[in-house]
Formats: structure tokens, C-alpha cells, sequence
């Protein structure tokens, strides 16, 4: 993907805050968001990622711990406390974003993506700018990359996306979709055509987690209930898209590494103490 490396400085003259959920509590690494890599609390890293879009005018990190917010803080980046009753990020974000009635675009950068390019935040909210401009824009924009294996497109925790010809979404899944019906005929199971037929791994994109909203739709959607689809998937982005809300899905710039394992935290730590 192109870097769009002639974005000039809030070029999109839509108010926009990047704001970066991180709770304190997490199932498989406690106090992930305060781990040091390299030097440098996880969610710093992310802060500072966001920072460095070009067309983000202000960054905020969103917690439900004291201690978060003073190590944030301690750093120059910006925090808010946010209640520790909210069964979601995007719960935690919509609680911030309600009290910025200025802002226009709100970008939810997930607190476990030291390595997200801010090349890809910036493209993200151009392309949100522009939706702003149409009278049936997208409420919501959301980022892909390639799959290049067949163990992460067969991995239920790696979230699919199909879209559309003009790359609006049509459905997110934790399986394996489009669903290749004449390669798995040709073959008799799925494994065994991706195996035999790697080139099939084009038809699918994963779903990464950064997510660009009109504020104005991110503060709807947090007010409906959950939905069938969501529920069963486990994928709050079912609920937009079962409310009719477009959500345009673009190419990341750069593959990005979210830490949910001790594995995953050794890879970053690798690439960013190189």
C-alpha cells in the first residue's frame, strides 16, 4: 500500500481526537497496558504512535486505572479516568468522546497495538473526511491486511471481513469467509484446498482494530443493545452493521502486532528494541 506521505497537517478540517482505550485489568497479561517495552509502557507507545498521525489533533488515553493514567501522564500524554463498569473499549472511548461535543471524527486506536502505523491512522481518517462530505457516508471506518497463512485464517480469534466492490462491509466473522466451494469440491475439505491451493488465501482479509467513527454514530451505537449476530460471534461491529450503518473497510499501510500473549509481547519487544 502507498504511504501517503503527502497528507499535509489536519488537512481534513474535521475536529478529530484520537482516543486509546487501555483498562488495567487483563485476562491473559495483567496490567498489560503499564508493560514496559523497551524502555516504555506499552500504551505510551500506542499514544505516541497516534501522536504522530499527522491529521489527529489531540490524543487521549481512557482508563479505568489511577495508575495508568499517572504513568501516561508522567510521559505528557493526555489521560482521562473513565468508569470501570463498561463491558467494552468502545464503551470506555464513547464515555470520553461524550464529553467532546467539538470533536467530529473519533478514532479508537486499541491499547495493545505498540506497533500501529501511524501512516494507517492518517489514511484512515482522510478517508473518514471524505465519507463526512457525502450525504450517505460511512459512520464508521475500519482497517484490513492480508491473511498469509492458512493457520491464521482457520484461527477464530483472527477476525474476517468481507467487502463489497466500493470496500464497504458486508459481513465479519471469526471463520473462515468467503467460503471457497468449488477449490474445497475439487479437494474434499477446506484445509486440504487451502493446502493444495495457496493461492486462495487472496479471497480473505483480516480485520485489524483500529476503528474511525463520526462521533455522532459511535455515541448511537454504544446505546443499542447488543444484537443476535454480535452475540453469537462475539463482534461488536455486527451490531453496526445490523443498525444499517456503513462501515468502510481500507487496506492498513503496515502489519501491526495487537499483544494478547506472552508470544506476541516477545515479537514487539523484538522489532522495537531492534
Amino acid at each position: 500500500m502507498n504511504h501517503t506521505g503527502d497528507i499535509p497537517q489536519n488537512n481534513s478540517q474535521h475536529k478529530t481526537v484520537a482516543i486509546i482505550p487501555a483498562r488495567y485489568g487483563s485476562t491473559r497479561l495483567p496490567g498489560k497496558a503499564l508493560i514496559e517495552i523497551a524502555g516504555k509502557p506499552m500504551v505510551c507507545w500506542v499514544a505516541e504512535r497516534a501522536l504522530a498521525a499527522r491529521n489527529v489533533d489531540r490524543v487521549i488515553v481512557a482508563t479505568d486505572s489511577e495508575r495508568i493514567v499517572d504513568a501516561v501522564r508522567a510521559r505528557g500524554i493526555e489521560a482521562m479516568l473513565t468508569s470501570s463498569e463498561h463491558a467494552s473499549g468502545t464503551d470506555r472511548v464513547a464515555e470520553v468522546a461524550a464529553a467532546l461535543p467539538d470533536a467530529e471524527i473519533i478514532v479508537n486506536v486499541q491499547g495493545d497495538e505498540p506497533m500501529i502505523s501511524p501512516q494507517t491512522i492518517e489514511k484512515a481518517v482522510e478517508v473518514m473526511s471524505a465519507e463526512l462530505r457525502k450525504p450517505s457516508g460511512a459512520g464508521i471506518v475500519t482497517t484490513w491486511e492480508p491473511i498469509e497463512s492458512v493457520a491464521d485464517l482457520l484461527d477464530p480469534d483472527l477476525v474476517k471481513v468481507v467487502v463489497d466492490a466500493d470496500d464497504n462491509a458486508v459481513y465479519f466473522s471469526r471463520s473462515p469467509i468467503p467460503y471457497p466451494r468449488d477449490a474445497v469440491k475439487r479437494h474434499g475439505s477446506p484445509d486440504i484446498a487451502l493446502a493444495e491451493e495457496p493461492e486462495l488465501l487472496k479471497l480473505f482479509r483480516k480485520h485489524t482494530g483500529l476503528y474511525v467513527y463520526r462521533r455522532e454514530v459511535l455515541l448511537e451505537f454504544t446505546r443499542w443493545p447488543q444484537t443476535e449476530l454480535e452475540q453469537i460471534e462475539a463482534l461488536e461491529q455486527l451490531r453496526a452493521l445490523a443498525h444499517g450503518v456503513k462501515i468502510k473497510v481500507i487496506e492498513a499501510c503496515s502489519t501491526s502486532i495487537g499483544v494478547d500473549t506472552l508470544v506476541d509481547l516477545q515479537k514487539v519487544e523484538a522489532e522495537l528494541s531492534a
